[in-house]
């Protein structure tokens, strides 16, 4: 089965993330604006994090995300983050969902959540777009690079977001964090890659000044709602793990497609990019420098291998869910079977940095 058919679509809500739709629907009629039930609920298909749910009404369909039910790690899942970040770039005329209100509520549903709008359009699940056809796959890449570097420029204190993070020292931090995740998750086990990233990262830092904007933190092709026919993005998703942090981080990991094998998760190593005709690594880093007014990225193997590293984390986090019983996704199983070779990946990248 393919990432498409894994994660397009919903089913009925899965016996660990059902809640009281009554209740909801109460919530909904006092706190959203033109809402009017009856109301009925299913549940997306992809989501490793956050269980999210379409709310069906006969007027128009909203979306729920909620903290999972359980035994949590602190400060993971925070819902109340991802509401007010894209409630501020809406205001920036970013594209994102229109947040509709917030709960932090939890004898409502059960853990705190927030509702949005339903935009309608396509979710492209291989980094290869290979449903569009070959003549328009530029554009697609364009409108993709188009919209991580808008964000990037966007100034955090008119958007309200200044105190959204901490400024500076954002790599040696991130480090910490997720090295500290990563060592912390006892039940996950020990990866010997990881282990190595651990010691070799917060040693070779590159030095040069820093930098603050707001980040995705997980910009990638499937968190992209593109228009139903054209090659523009109408909404970012999955703003869980973003902050105020360095653009090169963020564009890194957005890059990591060049670097990953299709067999890992969605990448593009080892693939023919010019008979796809996909725009090469080094002229998609062009673009970008281009449109945020950098002459170049210095030090890009150590980002991606940072990157690469925090991937796994998040991947062995997930298979720490798994141990623990409160994985989101009925997939958890297959993205958890990766977490050795994304780790070898990443330390891959190190050595191609001085490792």
């Amino acid at each position: 089965m393919d990432r498409s058919a894994q994660n397009s679509g919903t089913i009925d809500v899965r016996d660990a993330h059902r809640f009281d739709v009554e209740a909801l629907a109460g919530w909904l009629e006092r706190e959203v604006d033109d809402f009017a039930g009856p109301l009925a609920v299913e549940q997306f298909k992809g989501g490793q994090s956050n269980p999210t749910y379409k709310l069906i009404t006969p007027g128009r369909s909203y979306v729920l995300r909620r903290k999972p039910p359980g035994k949590l790690l602190p400060g993971a899942h925070a819902v109340d983050r991802e509401y007010r970040v894209i409630s501020a770039l809406h205001g920036q005329n970013f594209p994102v969902a229109r947040a509709y209100a917030l709960c932090t509520d939890e004898s409502v549903i059960g853990t705190a959540f927030y509702v949005m709008e339903m935009v309608e359009g396509r979710i492209f699940w291989e980094a290869d777009f290979p449903q569009v056809p070959e003549a328009d796959r530029p554009r697609y890449f364009d409108a993709m690079n188009e919209t991580i570097a808008r964000l990037h420029t966007i100034d955090p204190e008119a958007a309200g977001l200044a105190d959204y993070g901490k400024p500076g020292n954002y790599f040696e931090r991130q480090i910490a964090r997720w090295s500290g995740q990563y060592l912390g998750d006892v039940e996950a086990g020990r990866v010997p890659a990881m282990d190595r990233l651990v010691e070799w990262l917060p040693a070779n830092i590159p030095p040069g000044e820093d930098e603050a904007r707001i980040i995705h933190g997980d910009f990638r092709c499937d968190n992209m709602i593109f228009h139903p026919t054209e090659p523009r993005v109408l909404a970012v998703l999955d703003w869980e793990l973003s902050t105020l942090g360095h653009p090169l981080a963020d564009f890194s990991y957005h890059l990591m497609i060049y670097r990953m094998p299709a067999g890992i998760t969605t990448g593009l190593a080892g693939l023919d990019l010019a008979t796809r005709n996909i725009p090469s690594e080094a002229d998609y880093v062009a673009d970008y420098c281009r449109r945020t007014g950098r002459e170049g990225i210095a030090n890009l193997d150590f980002y991606i291998a940072f990157n690469l590293f925090r991937l796994s984390a998040i991947v062995h986090g997930i298979k720490g869910r798994i141990v623990r019983g409160t994985a989101a996704s009925a997939h958890a199983d297959k993205m958890a079977a990766g977490l050795e070779p994304l780790a070898e990946l990443a330390w891959a990248q190190a050595v191609k940095a001085g490792a």
